[in-house]
């Protein structure tokens, strides 16, 4: 079963690049050693990373977004404090060690008959975890910020939301995909389906859907039924985008909600399955800036980023973070 690493101030300071005069994130995260302590920490939020890929690769797809959280770790630590955003409101938890199951899935072989299924029951045990830890952040009365990992972690986000508020709870997801595939083994593509299945997803609203990489059943069951609505890439050529994702906050704000970001939305930026046609990076940042304005926006995950060579994967998580924070 995985686990809860938690960090400290001297493992974070050994990232930070210390200059005179200067004061970088690094320095002024809060930090705790047990879950148990957040309720007693003033900060409001709560960021904490998942560094795996098994949902993705048992989703069929590429690996490598098990990279992007210490990505973005390096980066997001040397940001500078200032007088726009004070670090001090952020604690930084850690990550959950995924470190066995990733052995564990690196060892299973592909020829297999039952490769999926082994692999969907390991992607089960990483979903305990983060929903525990989702669950216990929220009680605590703050807002999570995950960094993943492939999209199969929003399930365990949701099962935490909805455990913490006793409700169901409702969701944006700026994805290219709906990840609304069938209830077979876990995967990174069922994730809503299953939080769905389990009542503990109500409202679910994509925004910037590709019609190419959608099956027909999801589209005519998202038709069919009223707590889903997406709205389509394709259709930012007839409409102006920012109003188009107001109405999605609309859809979901009157109770609380999670947003979800999958990078695979963001055109040209390295993910599970990077595409050469979707939203502008620009304009997620303005939509995160939207939806954390709402009162019930409870919390972020952003997710299936690959860092690579060619692109500055975790500096631009980073920026996504800020805007979610200030």
């Amino acid at each position: 079963m995985p686990k809860l690493k938690f960090y400290n101030s001297a493992q974070i300071l050994k990232l930070t690049s210390l200059r005179s005069g200067e004061t970088k994130a690094g320095e002024k995260f809060s930090f705790v050693s047990s879950l148990d302590e957040l309720k007693n920490c003033s900060a409001q939020f709560v960021l904490f990373g998942i560094p795996e890929d098994i949902g993705v690769r048992a989703n069929y797809g590429k690996p490598g977004t098990s990279n992007a959280w210490s990505s973005f770790l390096a980066a997001f630590v040397n940001i500078q404090q200032n007088r726009f955003f004070d670090f001090e409101n952020l604690i930084l938890l850690g990550e959950i060690n995924c470190s066995e199951e990733m052995q564990r899935a690196s060892n299973l072989d592909f020829s297999d008959p039952n490769y999926a299924v082994k692999m969907g029951e390991l992607v089960e045990k990483i979903d305990e975890v983060v929903a525990e830890t989702v669950k216990t952040i929220i009680s605590a009365g703050k807002i999570p910020i995950i960094i993943g990992g492939g999209h199969n972690n929003a399930f365990g986000n949701l099962k935490g939301a909805s455990e913490a508020f006793s409700t169901t709870v409702n969701v944006i997801n700026i994805d290219a995909h709906t990840d609304l595939r069938q209830l077979e083994h876990r995967h990174s593509g069922n994730g809503f389906s299953y939080a769905r299945e389990k009542a503990f997803l109500k409202k679910y609203a994509v925004f910037g859907l590709h019609e190419n990489y959608t099956p027909q059943y999801i589209f005519d069951k998202m038709n069919a039924l009223d707590d889903l609505k997406f709205t389509l890439l394709d259709d930012f050529l007839l409409s102006e985008k920012t109003s188009a994702f107001q109405e999605t906050i609309n859809f979901v704000n009157s109770e609380k909600f999670g947003l979800e970001i999958d990078c695979d939305a963001i055109s040209g930026f390295p993910s599970s399955a990077v595409s050469p046609s979707g939203l502008l990076f620009e304009e997620v940042r303005g939509f995160i800036k939207m939806a954390s304005k709402e009162e019930n926006c409870a919390y972020l995950h952003i997710c299936e980023a690959v860092a690579t060579d060619f692109f500055p994967t975790g500096k631009a998580i980073g920026f996504m973070v800020t805007d979610f924070l200030k």
